[in-house]
């Protein structure tokens, strides 16, 4: 694996536990290869609830931003961002009329200011929410659009985070989380194998980190959710689309330096 030193990478996500489930392999190697990473949460995923008791005076904000910290530095997140926006909640809720809603933020102006992030650190690549959000959350619709503004902005090379549906139909039906997020949301998620261009993956102990960061969001998400035996199905690649200023292909940026695993990364 060739080393990233001195390349810095963003990535931009809506809710605190998103930063694990969707990327953590890859920020946790991009830390491993040198690379500084800087993590920019939008929401502090206020309407995510917590399964745990609160601590007198706690808020889930708290809890969820504590849980943030935890994960992000079991990642090697060098430099962590809170944009302080409100979860917007699911498609239709009534969370999206707050006023401090992400989904509500004028995009154009979330954009710039996570571009000025992005020239700030010096970022050449930035991880986003593909188009559709992932699974259609309106927060991460917004992420989406937010990160494209930025990568225009800047000149930054964008990656868009997915879903491989027809992987996780056969290797883990039902055992990821986004499959019981989609279906709350009533939404279908993720790509076909053939649209991903990127498939990052991890050996044991990379495993064991990510595990670890999503187990950290322990407001969110129990043990017996991620149980180990079958981590490695669910869990064990984390997929991205080709994204701003790639020409359309995503070969030569610095997932590609950590080996793309994708079935069909040699025919593109």
């Amino acid at each position: 694996m060739h080393t990233l030193s001195g390349q810095t990478v963003l990535a931009l996500h809506a809710h605190p536990d998103d930063e694990s489930i969707f990327t953590g392999l890859t920020l946790r190697r991009l830390a491993d290869a040198g690379a500084r990473v800087v993590l920019v949460m939008a929401t502090g995923g206020d309407l995510g609830g917590s399964r745990l008791p609160l601590e007198p005076g706690e808020t889930v904000p708290d809890r969820r931003r504590r849980e943030l910290t935890d994960a992000a530095a079991l990642l090697g997140v060098h430099r962590l961002v809170l944009l302080g926006h409100r979860d917007s909640g699911l498609p239709g809720g009534p969370g999206l009329r707050h006023p401090r809603a992400l989904a509500a933020a004028d995009p154009v102006a979330l954009g710039r200011a996570v571009a000025e992030i992005v020239d700030a650190e010096g970022a050449g690549t930035v991880l986003h929410d593909d188009d559709a959000g992932i699974y259609g959350h309106p927060d991460h619709r917004a992420a989406h659009a937010a990160g494209a503004i930025a990568c225009s902005l800047t000149g930054a090379r964008g990656y868009r985070m997915t879903v491989d549906r027809e992987h996780l139909a056969l290797a883990a039906r039902d055992r990821h989380l986004v499959h019981g997020a989609a279906h709350a949301a009533g939404v279908g998620y993720g790509r076909v194998t053939a649209e991903i261009a990127v498939a990052v993956g991890g050996g044991p102990a990379e495993l064991a980190v990510k595990r670890a960061a999503m187990l950290a969001h322990a407001s969110q998400i129990a043990p017996d959710a991620v149980d180990e035996a079958g981590f490695a199905a669910a869990y064990g690649y984390e997929w991205f689309l080709p994204g701003e200023n790639t020409g359309g292909r995503a070969r030569g940026g610095v997932l590609e330096a950590l080996g793309n695993a994708h079935l069909l990364a040699g025919t593109r």
